[in-house]
């Protein structure tokens, strides 16, 4: 591999980086002038904004023909926020969990990851399935719109410490539209560079584009939810911090692979290895996080380094899967038989927990 290659997949990376936050500075400070309250700002443009990387990625994928590596991003990239952003932001603060995650979101999340399993079993992902997905997310954008407007004073005034905080400050409309054109532009410009490198890379280290997707690139366009939920952490909106990374979740499933399916040519295939392992991985993790984020609407520090553990755990598999190591079965043996199961009990007890001691307090 040559070190010009190295060189784009870095700049593009950081142009992804670059081009979000101009894209959502731009959009946040539109919305603003237009009187969109700071909450749904947070719900909506932030969630989606710090997503646009995934969409880049994905979309320039699928259109130029490496579509399994559009699907791979965002199981990838769902898998790393939920395991590695919300384990990392646990360690710096213990985590509160809104309510309305738990009863709302989370749930949605989870069907949402059922929806693109039973979609993706037949290995292609459709026009049709993508445009029915895209769908999904404007019904569900205006909804938690609606949604927003029953929030409490407590939450409205905490996303507007951590989103409002320009409000008061004039900008140009001019400037506020330029940086969401000057962000679009960096994204399709650093979405390029980073797709045509993470093929390199994959050539280079003889594994497939759907390894490379599933964890540098994954990780690399999950960047811009790893500053917000990281920051909102250690500013102390410690529920921001969840809720962006499940706001951005759903915005991968709905609107990536929706917008995705739609630009693909041939729709987007789906790799039987995904279909049978890295997406019920996904729905594992987004189940996981019910029982957990329910119990007493917290996630305590020991919580987010088993987050992190696992996610450590899922990478180390997908390396010795894609050498074919010989260690590879031994290892996969372990995880089906011990690990597994012992998290399955895990999350049984918890849920035992949460619904005995709710009985219990119920008037």
């Amino acid at each position: 591999m040559d070190w010009l290659t190295v060189v784009l997949f870095v700049i593009g990376l950081v142009l992804l980086v670059v081009g979000a936050d101009w894209l959502v500075k731009g959009a946040s400070r539109v919305a603003l002038a237009a009187g969109v309250s700071s909450l749904v700002i947070g719900l909506t443009v932030v969630a989606f904004g710090t997503s646009a990387p995934e969409m880049a990625v994905s979309v320039q994928a699928a259109w130029s023909g490496a579509a399994d590596m559009a699907v791979a991003n965002v199981v990838g990239s769902n898998i790393f926020n939920v395991l590695f952003i919300i384990g990392a932001s646990a360690l710096i603060t213990p985590l509160v969990v809104a309510q309305q995650l738990v009863r709302r979101d989370v749930p949605l999340m989870i069907l949402a990851s059922i929806v693109l399993w039973l979609i993706a079993r037949d290995g292609l992902l459709t026009r049709v399935d993508g445009a029915l997905m895209f769908g999904s997310l404007v019904a569900y954008t205006i909804w938690i719109i609606r949604q927003s407007r029953r929030e409490s004073k407590a939450v409205e005034a905490e996303y507007e410490q951590e989103f409002g905080g320009e409000a008061e400050k004039q900008h140009p409309m001019w400037q506020s539209i330029g940086f969401i054109v000057g962000g679009l532009a960096l994204l399709v410009l650093g979405s390029n560079w980073l797709v045509d490198g993470a093929v390199a890379f994959a050539k280079w280290l003889g594994v497939d584009d759907v390894v490379v997707g599933l964890t540098i690139v994954a990780a690399g366009t999950s960047l811009p939810e790893v500053a917000t939920s990281l920051t909102a952490a250690w500013k102390g909106e410690r529920d921001i911090a969840v809720g962006n990374v499940v706001g951005s979740n759903l915005f991968n499933i709905m609107g990536v692979l929706g917008v995705s399916g739609m630009v693909a040519p041939a729709g987007l295939s789906v790799l039987e290895s995904m279909a049978h392992f890295d997406i019920p991985v996904m729905i594992g993790v987004a189940v996981a996080c019910l029982p957990f984020f329910a119990r007493g609407f917290t996630i305590p520090r020991w919580e987010g380094v088993l987050f992190l553990l696992y996610y450590a755990a899922y990478t180390a598999y997908l390396v010795l899967d894609a050498k074919k190591h010989a260690v590879r079965d031994d290892y996969g043996r372990v995880m089906l038989q011990f690990v597994l199961p012992l998290t399955a009990l895990t999350l049984g007890v918890i849920a035992f927990r949460v619904l005995r001691t709710r009985k219990t307090t119920a008037p």
